[in-house]
């Protein structure tokens, strides 16, 4: 195992302890509900993958690549409802930790790790269980082996989604479209990068302390 690997493994499960930590210790003071109010979190795990869209490579970007992920979500409801009709709406902010990440490369495979500092999301404040948003984020991703091929085991995840929330009981399934963009931001003489078409499905709980 390479040491760029441990290292992001490491950090994925130290986040990952802390969620599960976090929704331990919260779960007997909260109370799982359908939708977000202010001041509530929410938990969520997930999974997803796509295909590059480099075909033929653009200039600058690597193609015939795939790339599936899974991790966990913690996130904040920072406030109440606001903006104009269609586009009110309540932001989140939310941290991830990626401990599996599954690139497959012409000439190779690559595992790896991640975390996801930051993720925002605009939760759209419509009537009924179907609960619209986009977000964005993006974190660091260390592999196995170099991506693209020959490049970097250390590069930077980043990208924007949108998707839907559907509500059932205490719990919600969300299912997105998320445009992915993989590269180590100029660390290398030469960065190709990755960009892919993601879709993502997750399940999540948001709670409300009583």
């Amino acid at each position: 195992m390479k040491r760029e690997w441990a290292i992001g493994l490491c950090l994925s499960g130290i986040l990952a302890l802390a969620f599960c930590a976090t929704a331990t210790g919260a779960r007997a003071q909260s109370a799982a509900q359908e939708r977000p109010n202010d001041g509530d979190t929410e938990l969520q795990v997930w999974t997803g993958g796509g295909y590059s869209i480099n075909e033929p490579p653009l200039p600058g970007t690597e193609g015939k690549i795939t790339v599936w992920s899974g991790g966990l979500r913690y996130g904040w409801v920072l406030t109440k409802a606001h903006g104009p009709s269609f586009l009110r709406g309540r932001f989140e902010y939310a941290i991830e930790a990626v401990p599996f990440y599954a690139i497959s490369q012409p000439h190779s495979t690559a595992y790896g790790a991640g975390v996801n500092p930051f993720a925002l999301k605009w939760l759209f404040d419509m009537r009924g269980p179907v609960m619209p948003y986009f977000d964005l984020g993006g974190g660091a991703l260390f592999t196995t082996r170099q991506v693209p091929d020959g490049i970097s085991n250390i590069n930077f995840a980043s990208g924007t989604g949108v998707g839907v929330n559907v509500g059932r009981g205490k719990m919600h399934g969300s299912l997105e479209v998320r445009w992915l963009h993989i590269s180590d931001a100029g660390l290398t003489a030469k960065n190709p990068g990755i960009n892919s078409i993601q879709l993502r499905a997750g399940l999540g709980w948001f709670r409300h302390k009583e």
